[in-house]
């Protein structure tokens, strides 16, 4: 039976909980006309800035910036934020995050395949069972929008992201890794930041900008903690607490609700993450 520490299970819960109100933020500003591609940039350039002086960074540390697997990682990193701001800008937040939870299916899976973590019968059911649930948030087929699609690709690029972490967790410090992710993120968006870049900013710029950054970078700091210290089959389930903060996030800041089939299926998503982690509490 695996030791899950229940400081860890409460730190991925609120680590959850940050970045749903980074994406607030980042809704705020999409849906106001800001590009998605200059919202993901200043989340990484700002809050880059902003943990550079925290990150106790040496000479020894450079050569880090080039391995290829914090290369990778960030790609993944930048693909999914971009994709997820892009759908938040036309959906509800709730929906996107509804959609976005094809990423557990993919960290589970491909946690099995490349760190050769054990996959169970009952655990893959329950997180086929979820993937139903996802489908009815999406609605695939001629009713999904462009939106839906955008956040199914951001739940892909997210599942592969946790499972890029959980490969390279145990092999550098927590700071520095979400440090190289902002600063090589920063680098890598900035041409089609400076692309897009605003010519007026929108009301309520002020708040929402730094919130983006923020709430990402502490909620991805607290998962990276955490991920030292539980396997990624466990991770994955814990993902699925981004549902209850959207819906509260989303009724309270834009008063959006799910329509009823979405609720059904944001419903089914999460009782078979909550079942997942009982499994996983019980070493199966």
């Amino acid at each position: 039976m695996p030791n899950i520490s229940l400081t860890h299970v409460v730190l991925v819960v609120l680590a959850m909980a940050c970045i749903v109100l980074g994406d607030t933020g980042g809704k705020t500003l999409t849906s106001q006309g800001i590009s998605p591609y200059f919202a993901a940039w200043g989340r990484f350039a700002l809050a880059a800035v902003v943990l550079a002086p925290l990150v106790g960074l040496t000479r020894a540390d450079l050569p880090a910036f080039t391995d290829r697997r914090l290369l990778l990682r960030t790609v993944l990193i930048v693909a999914g934020i971009s994709s997820i701001l892009t759908a938040l800008r036309t959906e509800p937040i709730a929906n996107v995050f509804g959609a976005f939870f094809v990423g557990p299916v993919v960290a589970y899976f491909g946690s099995a395949l490349l760190l050769k973590e054990r996959i169970t019968l009952t655990r893959a059911t329950l997180l086929l069972v979820g993937f139903g649930g996802v489908l009815l948030v999406v609605k695939p087929g001629f009713g999904m929008s462009f939106g839906m699609a955008m956040a199914l690709l951001a739940g892909t690029f997210y599942g592969s992201y946790l499972v890029a972490t959980r490969m390279v967790a145990g092999e550098f410090r927590p700071r520095f890794l979400l440090f190289s992710q902002l600063v090589m993120g920063a680098v890598a968006i900035t041409p089609a930041a400076v692309y897009t870049w605003p010519e007026t900013l929108p009301p309520g710029f002020a708040w929402a900008f730094p919130l983006s950054a923020f709430g990402s970078a502490l909620g991805n700091y607290l998962l990276l903690i955490a991920s030292r210290n539980l396997p990624a089959n466990v991770v994955a389930p814990l993902v699925y607490s981004q549902i209850l903060w959207a819906m509260l996030l989303g009724f309270a800041v834009f008063g959006d609700w799910p329509d009823v089939l979405a609720f059904l299926g944001l419903a089914i998503i999460l009782a078979s993450g909550l079942m997942g982690l009982r499994l996983a509490g019980r070493g199966r």
